[in-house]
Order: C-alpha cells, then sequence, then structure tokens
C-alpha cells in the first residue's frame, strides 16, 4: 500500500540531528508546510511547500528528486500535486490539473517509465471547461508582497472583467495553483476570480503568518482590496464591477468587506462568517473550558489583537456592530449544525442589517456543517451564491 505524502508533524516540530557529533539543528527548510518521511525507517526524506514552483515536493536525495522533476515534465502547463509514494519510492499518485488534463489522477511507474490515467475528480467536467489559473503577486499598502491565485473565465480577454474577491477561511489556509470547484464555478460564470493569500496566510513561512498578528479586520483586509486595486491598475478587471464572497475566515473577509472597508465591492456572500466577535469568542471560550489555558482563545486574541470577549477594540471589526454601515446587499449562507462558527452568527448578522434597514437575504442549510459537508448542499449554495452575484453584479 502507498502512503499520503503529508506529516502530521508540522516543520516547526521538526529538527534535524547530525549523524556525526549529534548535533540538532532547525529542520531543512522552515517553510516546508508539511514533511516527507520514509515509512520503514521515519528519515526525513523531503518536504512540501505551497504554493510552489515543482509541483511543491522537494527530496534531499538527488535521485529521488530527479524523479520528480521527471514527473513534472510529463505533464507541461500542468499544476502537478503529489498524493502518494510507494513504500518502495517507485510510484507516485499525482493530482494533475488544467486545461489539457482537467482535474485528474494519474499513477507515475518509475520502473517501466510509464504514466497510467487513473481517473477524473469531477466526471462532468471536461478540460476544455476548465478556466486558466495564474499565480500572482503586489504590493499591500504598507509594501508587503501578497501572493495571490487568479483563475480568468474561459472565452474572455484579460481586460475590464468583473471580479470576484474569493479569500480563503483559516485565517491560517492558503490558496494554491489548481482546481478550486468555487472560484473555476463563478469563472465559467464569466467572472475573473482573485484569491488572495493576506498576510497571516500559511505556506509563506512564520514570519507571513506573524504578519498577520492583530490585523484581523484590519490589514488582513485592506489585502484584499490593494489586490482589487492592483488588477484595476493592470486593466484586468473593472472596478465598479467587484464582489466578495468567502467562507468561514473568508465569510468573515465577506462581511468585513461591506461593513468595514467600504467602496470596493458591489455585493457579499458570506458562508458560515463570523459577525459578531464578542460573541464567536465567549463561545470558543465555552468550548475550550477543559484546555490547558484555553489555547483556543489565545489564538483568536493573537490575531484579533485583543485581550478577550469583553475587550472593547472587537467592536470597530464585528461586521454586525458595524451593520448601519453597510451599503451594498449582503447574502448570508449558513448550516444549521455548523458548531466552528455557529448558526447565530448570521442570525445576529441578519437581525443587526434589518434593523439597519439594509439589504440581507438568508438561506439557511439543514442538517449541514461549517464544512457543507454534503454534496447537495454545497451545491445549494453554490446555486444561492450564482443566482446572488448575478443578480448584483451581472458578468455581461
Amino acid at each position: 500500500m502507498g502512503r499520503p505524502f503529508w506529516s502530521t508533524q508540522s516543520p516547526e516540530e521538526v529538527q534535524a540531528v547530525s549523524l556525526n557529533d549529534g548535533s540538532w539543528r532547525p529542520a531543512p527548510d522552515e517553510n516546508f508546510l508539511e514533511t516527507l518521511h520514509d515509512d520503514n525507517t521515519l528519515r526525513l526524506v523531503g518536504g512540501v511547500r505551497y504554493p510552489s514552483e515543482g509541483g511543491g515536493v522537494t527530496f534531499f536525495d538527488p535521485t529521488e528528486q530527479a524523479s520528480w522533476n521527471g514527473v513534472l515534465k510529463a505533464f507541461p502547463g500542468e499544476a502537478v500535486r503529489l498524493a502518494f509514494l510507494s513504500q518502495d519510492q517507485k510510484a507516485f499518485l499525482v493530482h494533475v490539473l488544467g486545461a489539457k488534463d482537467g482535474s485528474s489522477y494519474s499513477l507515475i511507474d518509475l520502473t517501466s517509465h510509464r504514466a497510467i490515467w487513473i481517473g477524473d475528480q469531477y466526471s462532468d467536467v471536461a478540460p476544455a471547461d476548465v478556466a486558466e489559473v495564474r499565480s500572482i503577486t503586489y504590493a499591500a499598502t504598507d509594501g508587503l508582497q501578497i501572493p495571490a491565485v487568479l483563475t480568468l473565465p474561459p472565452g474572455k480577454a484579460a481586460r475590464n472583467l468583473p471580479l470576484i474577491v474569493l479569500p480563503h477561511g483559516g485565517p491560517e489556509g492558503w490558496d494554491q495553483i489548481g482546481f478550486d470547484w468555487w472560484a473555476q464555478a463563478m469563472a465559467s460564470k464569466g467572472y475573473a476570480v482573485l484569491q488572495p493569500n493576506f498576510r497571516g496566510s500559511d505556506g509563506y513561512g512564520p514570519d507571513f503568518v506573524r504578519a498577520g498578528y492583530g490585523q484581523w479586520g484590519r490589514k488582513m483586509q485592506t489585502d484584499l482590496s490593494d489586490g482589487v486595486r492592483y488588477l484595476t491598475s493592470q486593466g484586468v478587471i473593472d472596478p465598479k464591477r467587484v464582489c466578495i464572497v468567502g467562507a468561514s475566515y473568508g465569510g468573515y473577509a465577506a462581511l468585513a468587506g461591506a461593513a468595514i472597508d467600504h467602496g470596493v465591492y458591489r455585493c457579499a456572500v458570506a458562508v458560515a462568517g463570523p459577525a459578531d466577535l464578542h460573541r464567536l469568542l465567549e463561545d470558543a471560550k465555552d468550548r475550550s473550558i477543559i484546555w490547558t489555558n484555553n489555547l483556543a482563545l489565545r489564538y483568536w486574541d493573537r490575531f484579533m489583537d485583543v485581550s478577550g470577549p469583553a475587550d472593547p477594540a472587537l467592536d470597530a471589526i464585528s461586521p454586525a456592530l458595524q451593520a448601519d454601515k453597510v451599503d451594498i446587499p449582503v447574502l448570508l449562507i449558513h448550516g444549521r449544525d455548523d458548531t466552528v462558527a455557529p448558526f447565530a452568527q448570521s442570525r445576529i448578522m441578519a437581525d443587526a442589517l434589518k434593523r439597519a434597514g439594509k439589504p440581507v437575504t438568508v438561506v439557511t442549510l439543514d442538517h449541514e456543517d461549517h464544512w457543507l459537508s454534503s454534496s447537495e448542499t454545497r451545491q445549494q449554495m453554490l446555486k444561492a451564491t450564482v443566482d446572488f452575484v448575478e443578480a448584483n453584479n451581472p458578468p455581461n
């Protein structure tokens, strides 16, 4: 049997020891997001960093690296991700994404030097349907370089396009080159899609994560609108036709785009988005009562730069407490059984918007969790999102 390429150990938990004198030193590359180990000896053989050139994979052994480089050459112009590696390291299972192969899996036999196609990830999506995906970088207002993924609608020139800003969750998530079903769905409707890896995102080393500390609703938010301004300066998008859509922290960012960072977006869609941060932290405190020193609460306090649920600084970065400033239509989508960002968060936001006389639409996903684990509710969410965005920001 094969093994997954990832390790449960984070890079900051891994150190190297010299076999000559027994001295310890940091891991070979602190920017590794995951580490690769030999199943039999547990020897550290490589690591993975995303997004990155070379499929994100580095092997320390030159022969193993040469084998991986050969795999990449077999799929020119495509994004290649290592899914599994056989125990004898003679076969790779790779996930290939791009306009030629769509989103598919292939088995690479290093002994016979053959690539065996396994199958498509999405049977109804032909390679011709896959939108172009580019890696870009732009400068935030304070000069920090923000990496991002840009998906362009098929059959349209990259000029004066309508835009969807699609921030990831986490906030320590990250987006990478590949087949993102949500971004691809929006691109198929004629929209460019920008997925910024704002400060605080993972995948770019600990310093980039730390740059997000204290910036929740602040520079983490303006990093998104700085991307809109960059694409405007390049002539790629029409700044008057921009909406923001996201889930989890991305849902928060969508609400903050409506309530805090004004004048950028025409509409906002928040899926499971936190709206009242006082309530969010209070709920996290209650759920984490058995944790030593309440680690969950300390994590959120670090990103928000507050001292707990009662900190008045949360008022300015809580969209529900800034609802009177919202001047665009808002769609709220939330799973009723969400235990991460409870359903009450969307109810609080909806009530605040209604009291302020602001336009709001609510879609409740019955029997659904934070991650939209059911394919039926994912489709429900996607249809509601597309219908709302097309009504408030027509692609043509």
